[in-house]
């Protein structure tokens, strides 16, 4: 067994910060470790803090504003998806989202002018473990990982722990709910952008791993496993009192509103649900899903996040506890279009005519922002997020900076599920009730479009749903699994009819995009320089060149 550097790095301090009643309290030294949290009100409080401080809070390593989970990690998915773009150099985020070529409506055709030229060649060379926080591929790993050792020291402190009252089953199964959960999230993520994993169940006291390597499609196989056993503590969870109120202990009381709070059980499993039809939806491409495939995620989501249901959530406070207010905790781009983040042309440009989405949350910059060309060729922008919206009732608002007020969804949500069961029905013939999904969602977020009707070609349909998927799921960290399986970013495939602003400023309506983005990425060499891949272990490396 070899020493694992990323979990290290963060694992033997965030595991011995906790959570108070009312916030993260990240200050003091005295509370649980996973050694001292043998009762129950230790690993309750202990299994909150594991989770939202290793899996979405700090690293060891970090570079510049964009080291935070959401920022960094969903940031990165949001970027290659095309929803966002980005100047700043950090982490070579500005090469990482960088198209190999944009021909202009004149003809005129602008590569990428990043050394090296294309994203493979980057991603090659900068995932090196010399670059610590530098490689931009070290942070979803990272974070994923950190959070699976800590689900794995909950079940173990969960095992050892003797809950009281008569409710002491359901307590321990929630607490083991949770730890599957989690786990589950955590191995969906790696498998669904990562070549191939570790599974991995050492404990933080072991502080251990294997390279013992397995393919992607292991890695989401092990998600599932997970989100099964979720399902199966859940079911073991009796008492609704005693449940209620260990979740409630469970959850952040600064997330425990909006859309976020004390799920119920059922609720909880129609979460997984949804998860478990992403873990399908994003690892294969359209052209290559089956009737079978396409059956399975019906069956999933029409159990599935509902209007009505709560989601887990993250949500700024003024603590800054998990998820603060600055550059660091946002992937929205609001303010001048100089901020960190810049809204991509081609996101704004597929809103429908009279779309409230759009009048309340995109504003049109008073001078066009044209950046460094050194270093991009698409990020220049007309656009940029209004800050807590614009006011109008019912509609959805894309971002907020305000303390408390930014509500992030971190994982499924019910636009997510009503669009997934839209695509499966448009794909299996059911064109009409596809749409009618669509429709759904468009009235979820108070777009006040009229409805789409029937009797659409499947074309037509899908057309809907794509852009639909792109608007309303935008800043969730879904785009770029979307652009994946599509089959748009690889270097012989391209995106045509796109918008673009020159360096000149000149507005291109029908630019062509050639991405070249490496579909799956290598595992982190921060990895495996500390651990290598055993023999037999899956290849480590897409073959992709």
């Amino acid at each position: 067994m070899k020493n694992n550097k990323i979990m290290m790095g963060i694992l033997g301090v965030a595991l011995s910060m906790t959570a108070c009643k009312k916030d993260l309290d990240i200050s003091n030294t005295n509370l649980p470790t996973p050694q001292s949290a043998q009762n129950e009100t230790g690993v309750l409080s202990l299994a909150q803090g594991a989770i939202y401080r290793n899996g979405f809070f700090d690293l060891k390593y970090s570079d510049g504003v964009y080291g935070r989970f959401w920022a960094g990690a969903t940031g990165f998915h949001e970027m290659i998806g095309d929803i966002i773009g980005v100047e700043a150099a950090n982490a070579y985020i500005n090469q990482l989202g960088c198209p190999n070529k944009v021909t202009l409506d004149n003809g005129t055709v602008v590569l990428n002018p990043g050394t090296p030229s294309t994203q493979y060649a980057l991603l090659r060379s900068i995932n090196k473990n010399s670059q610590q926080g530098g490689n931009p591929t070290y942070y979803e790993w990272a974070y994923m990982y950190n959070m699976i050792t800590a689900s794995n020291a909950i079940l173990d402190l969960a095992s050892k722990t003797t809950f009281t009252g008569t409710g002491a089953a359901t307590k321990k199964a929630t607490v083991q709910a949770w730890a599957y959960f989690w786990k589950g999230y955590a191995y969906g993520r790696i498998g669904s952008i990562y070549y191939a994993g570790l599974i991995q169940n050492a404990t933080t006291t072991e502080a251990s791993t294997n390279g013992n390597y397995v393919t992607k499609e292991a890695i989401i196989t092990e998600s599932n496993v997970n989100y099964d056993k979720a399902i199966a503590a859940l079911g073991a969870a009796t008492s609704t009192t005693d449940y209620s109120a260990a979740l409630g202990s469970l959850l952040p009381s600064f997330v425990q509103k909006g859309k976020g709070g004390i799920l119920t059980t059922a609720m909880w499993i129609r979460n997984i649900n949804t998860l478990k039809a992403r873990n399908i939806l994003v690892n294969t491409t359209k052209a290559a899903m089956t009737a079978t495939q396409w059956q399975s995620i019906l069956t999933l989501v029409n159990n599935g996040i509902t209007a009505t249901d709560l989601i887990f959530t993250g949500r700024t406070d003024a603590n800054g506890d998990f998820l603060g207010t600055t550059i660091a905790d946002k992937v929205q781009s609001t303010g001048s279009a100089t901020g960190t983040y810049k809204l991509s042309e081609r996101w704004v440009q597929e809103f429908r005519a009279g779309d409230k989405r759009k009048d309340n949350n995109v504003r049109t910059l008073p001078n066009v922002g044209v950046f460094n060309t050194d270093r991009g060729n698409a990020f220049n922008t007309r656009y940029s997020l209004t800050n807590g919206g614009s006011g109008l009732a019912g509609v959805v608002t894309y971002a907020n900076t305000a303390a408390g007020a930014n509500e992030i969804t971190l994982c499924g949500t019910y636009e997510e599920n009503e669009l997934m069961k839209a695509e499966a029905l448009i794909q299996t013939g059911q064109i009409d009730l596809g749409v009618q999904s669509i429709d759904r969602v468009r009235t979820y977020q108070g777009a006040g479009l009229a409805a789409i009707g029937a009797g659409l070609t499947q074309a037509a349909a899908y057309e809907e749903l794509r852009r639909e998927r792109r608007i309303a799921l935008a800043f969730k960290g879904l785009s770029f699994y979307d652009a994946r399986r599509w089959e748009i970013i690889a270097p012989d495939k391209s995106r045509t009819g796109c918008n673009h602003i020159s360096a000149a400023g000149t507005l291109s309506t029908n630019a062509t995009i050639v991405y070249g983005f490496l579909d799956y990425w290598d595992v982190p060499d921060n990895e495996l320089a500390y651990n290598p891949p055993a023999a037999g272990s899956a290849a480590v490396v897409n073959p992709k060149q």
